[in-house]
């Protein structure tokens, strides 16, 4: 047989015989490091032990101890492992598909009875029954006509779907994790008992569509999730634990913010506490703009296909667009419209309404632009992922020798808004040209050479995405860290020189001439909607008082109290806090109580005291201890935290 030249991290080289597996080079080496092998990376892919190398490769032996690979291989092991064990205690269930997916993994299952959180532990028990066995796990290479054959004969026939979608020259891999089969691409581990048994957990049930299609049958879908250890699994439950108790799909019920229906899917019901929220953030987010320099303006939702098709979002866009076909006067062909899934062509055509010069530029342009974009009814995510929305949007046209100070700029006023509302930091991703894009070398170097001066110039960390800009120009993401350490990609600075030569925006120069204009797109909060569910998240609804809905409740500790009651509420609205009185004939501890769970930041109590002194009662939301404070000193201390931090 021919030689191939392996050659390990530390820059040693081995000649072997072609088809030799990772797993005899990892025994090769040492006893030791073959036991504790689980992989390896050939050529940065990651391969099976059982897998032969057939040509000349850089390799790395993987072990528990690297733990993309071992989190990968875990995961995977784990999906088939339980799609084995629902078969022994369910024979009559069909298999189709287990990927991996963020902490852990899904199978999709058919299925005629629903499972229950009974089947999922004893789903769990069998499965530690078959890591316990340390059954081994191999693989074969067939033939598609086989592998058909194998599962018409075992009757799966969405694993046959399958393998009729497998391109032709991908090869046709089998798993076997003891006796039971698997159709799959790899790697896996040697043998079962690799898996560590108590790091892993059976989490959910949930319905799914074959391969997403709502007009296929319908599955059953189990999720777990895997880890290296049991201190994992257990720091990841707390996690999730967390993350259920901030969920603000249950705080927006909580809080009496919002809520969804089916009869407008993707939108949002606001009720006036959301809605309190909203505009207080939108009032908040305009006076931020003016004072930078930014310029409102509201551009129409319906617009023409054609505005679509010369910006060029009707064939890229098309199918996230809502469609409105309108009969124009009774023509014979109905006029089509859409609801505008972005605010950027609108105002291109803003700018183009008049002559501009250079000595106009940099215009920056403002929009609060409600778009709409049809998202597939499983994406939908409470108010986070929704088909209606509002951008905080704005598009900057400006001369290319701007680019590095818009930027700059940009930079500067997105970290004020971010810690303003209790964000002290961010990540930056610089996003440079990708191997297909328009416009030459020497502008791209320019203006990639522009955006990395500006993040330089603020003295922020980045890093570097090689490939990731769009097709016409490069970008910055913003990403926001929350309290539980969750990453948000929320703002966003887009270079375009693209929609302004397509929809024909000019500017005269110095020279007399007509130029054109770059577009700089930009946000900072993304969407209103998933920034206000961010915020409520990350506050576990305990919002800045500034932003709170209900700011102040006034409760009356007695019938008595009810008249001062109203006098300290309108005391405190008349300095700008949202106050209200509960004067119903309910013990103060239910009051309290009552507002507490809606996360009301202070409650007044009065009492016969409290009347006599004119003083009130302050407690804080999460606190114990109260104080006493004269009228005048509570209404101070409150007005000041009621002012919006960029009226400070």
């Amino acid at each position: 047989m021919s030689q191939i030249t392996l050659t390990f991290p530390d820059g040693a080289t081995r000649a072997v015989e072609a088809g030799t597996t990772a797993g005899m080079v990892a025994e090769s080496i040492s006893k030791s490091l073959a036991k504790k092998a689980i992989s390896a990376q050939v050529n940065g892919a990651h391969y099976d032990l059982a897998w032969p190398i057939e040509h000349d490769a850089m390799i790395a032996i993987n072990t528990m101890q690297d733990e993309a690979p071992a989190l990968e291989l875990i995961r995977h092991d784990l999906a088939h492992v339980m799609a084995r064990a629902v078969q022994e205690i369910w024979p009559d269930v069909k298999v189709t598909i287990g990927p991996v997916r963020d902490f852990g993994w899904f199978y999709d299952f058919d299925r005629a009875e629903p499972f229950t959180p009974e089947d999922l532990g004893a789903i769990e028990q069998r499965m530690k029954q078959i890591i316990a066995a340390r059954d081994e796990v191999r693989t074969e290479v067939w033939s598609r006509a086989d592998a058909r054959a194998h599962y018409e004969a075992a009757g799966e026939p969405f694993k046959v779907e399958l393998i009729d979608r497998i391109p032709g020259d991908e090869p046709i891999r089998m798993y076997w994790h003891g006796e039971w089969q698997d159709l799959c691409r790899g790697p896996h581990l040697t043998n079962t008992g690799q898996i560590p048994a108590d790091a892993f957990k059976l989490t959910r049930v949930s319905a799914a569509y074959w391969l997403g299609d709502s007009t296929r049958p319908q599955l059953q879908r189990i999720y777990g999730i895997a880890f290296r250890n049991r201190d994992d699994l257990k720091a990841h439950l707390k996690f999730l634990e967390e993350a259920e108790a901030r969920d603000h799909r249950r705080l927006g019920r909580e809080m009496d913010l919002f809520h969804m229906q089916e009869e407008a899917p993707g939108q949002v019901f606001w009720h006036p506490n959301g809605w309190t929220i909203y505009t207080t953030l939108q009032d908040f987010m305009r006076r931020k703009q003016r004072a930078d320099g930014y310029v409102e303006v509201n551009t129409p939702q319906v617009v023409d296909r054609k505005l679509w098709e010369a910006s060029g979002h009707w064939d890229k866009y098309q199918d996230h667009m809502f469609i409105v076909e309108v009969d124009e006067e009774h023509a014979r062909e109905k006029a089509v419209n859409a609801l505008k899934p972005m605010n950027c062509p609108c105002h291109v055509q803003v700018y183009n309404s008049g002559l501009k010069s250079y000595r106009d530029l940099p215009l920056r342009m403002a929009e609060f632009g409600s778009c709409s974009r049809y998202e597939p009814s499983g994406a939908l995510h409470g108010i986070m992922r929704v088909r209606g929305f509002t951008q905080d949007d704005a598009h900057i046209f400006c001369t290319e020798d701007q680019i590095e100070a818009e930027c700059a700029r940009f930079i500067n006023f997105l970290a004020s808004v971010y810690r303003d509302l209790g964000f002290e930091r961010f990540d930056i991703a610089f996003a440079t040209r990708p191997e297909k894009r328009v416009g030459s070398d020497e502008s791209w170097d320019h203006v990639e050479g522009a955006l990395e001066a500006a993040i330089k110039s603020t003295g922020n960390p980045y890093r570097v995405e090689e490939g990731d800009g769009a097709f016409y120009g490069p970008k910055l993401d913003f990403y926001l860290t929350d309290a539980i350490g969750r990453v948000w990609q929320c703002g966003t600075f887009q270079v375009d020189p693209n929609l302004p030569e397509r929809l024909g925006a000019t500017y005269v120069g110095e020279d007399g001439e007509k130029h054109r204009p770059y577009m700089l797109h930009r946000a900072c909060l993304g969407s209103f909607e998933r920034f206000i569910g961010i915020l409520i998240e990350n506050s576990a609804g305990r919002l800045p008082f500034w932003l709170a809905p209900r700011q102040v409740v006034v409760a009356s500790i007695v019938s008595d109290a009810d008249e001062y009651v109203g006098e300290v509420v309108e005391t405190l609205r008349r300095m700008g806090v949202r106050a209200e009185a509960d004067t119903r004939n309910e013990k103060i501890n239910f009051k309290v109580r009552e507002h507490s769970v809606a996360k009301v930041p202070v409650i007044l109590a009065i009492g016969r005291q409290e009347v006599e002194n004119r003083t009130v009662t302050l407690r804080r939301l999460g606190e114990k201890a109260t104080r006493v404070l004269s009228l005048g000193e509570a209404s101070e201390e409150i007005g000041a935290e009621a002012t919006p931090p960029d009226q400070h």
